[in-house]
This record gives structure tokens, C-alpha cells and sequence, in this order.
């Protein structure tokens, strides 16, 4: 399996499991040009914490926007390394810049709370299994 289709099964995986956990996907594959060169950004997934009605009852109410990286990797490629190890420093900047650029293009404050998640998955072609792990606020903006 090609890296682009391994990335592309991840968000999917990845997808599904927000899903499951209670989030709406708001957004994915969100990209920009930035004016200053030509480095593009993107976020993989945009989501949400559904409320349901015990939210309401209780009156919780969780409006966090999380911006979600995911980095995927097959058991042969991992050598010692966590799919998240992938998300460097410049890679972290990057991130928190095009959260900004969309949340400004939603017309949402930058004040309102949001994050910055990974999900992190090691998939075993052989077994056809994934390990995913959701590294929760990973990355301080």
C-alpha cells in the first residue's frame, strides 16, 4: 500500500472512530495557500463533540473545535517509532496556523475553544487491525 492510500485509509479509520466517540465532522482535508510563499497547510479533520440529550439535562455543554492531525503507519514501517513522532516542531507551527486561518474563515472568534489532537494509528496489514490512539490537546497553540 502506497503512502497516499495508507494516509487516506487512516482518515478514514479515523473518521469513523470520532464518529463512534460522539463527534460531528465539520470539515476535512482543509487547505490553504498562504500569502507569505508557497508552503500549503492542511488539517485532516475538523470535529465536534456531538451533544446529546443527557448534555442537555445535565447542562453540559463541550463547544471545543478540534483540529485533528492523523498519522498513520503500517507495523513493518514503525522501526521504533510512534506514528505521532512524525508531527515535528515546524509541522506543529503549520498546524496552528491553518486552525487559525480556519476558524477565521468560518467566522468563528479565536478566542472560542479549541485544540489540536492527533490520532495516531499502526496498522498491521496482516491481521488487518489498526491500533489507534487519541492523543488528546497534543500540540499547545
Amino acid at each position: 500500500m502506497d503512502t497516499k492510500r495508507l494516509g487516506n485509509f487512516g482518515e478514514r479509520v479515523a473518521c469513523c472512530y470520532l464518529e463512534n466517540k460522539g463527534y460531528k465532522i465539520l470539515d476535512r482535508n482543509y487547505s490553504r495557500k498562504w500569502v507569505q510563499g508557497p508552503q500549503k497547510g492542511e488539517i485532516d479533520i475538523v470535529a465536534k463533540p456531538r451533544r446529546n440529550v443527557f448534555d442537555t439535562l445535565w447542562g453540559k455543554k463541550d463547544n471545543t473545535i478540534h483540529f485533528i492531525e492523523v498519522k498513520t503507519i503500517t507495523s513493518a514501517q514503525g522501526g521504533g517509532y510512534l506514528p505521532e513522532d512524525k508531527v515535528n516542531f515546524q509541522k506543529q507551527k503549520q498546524l496552528i496556523k491553518i486552525a487559525q486561518d480556519w476558524l477565521s474563515e468560518k467566522k468563528i472568534p479565536l478566542e472560542s475553544k479549541w485544540q489540536i489532537d492527533i490520532i495516531s494509528i499502526e496498522v498491521n496489514l496482516n491481521s488487518q487491525k489498526a491500533k489507534i490512539r487519541h492523543l488528546k490537546n497534543a500540540i499547545s497553540s
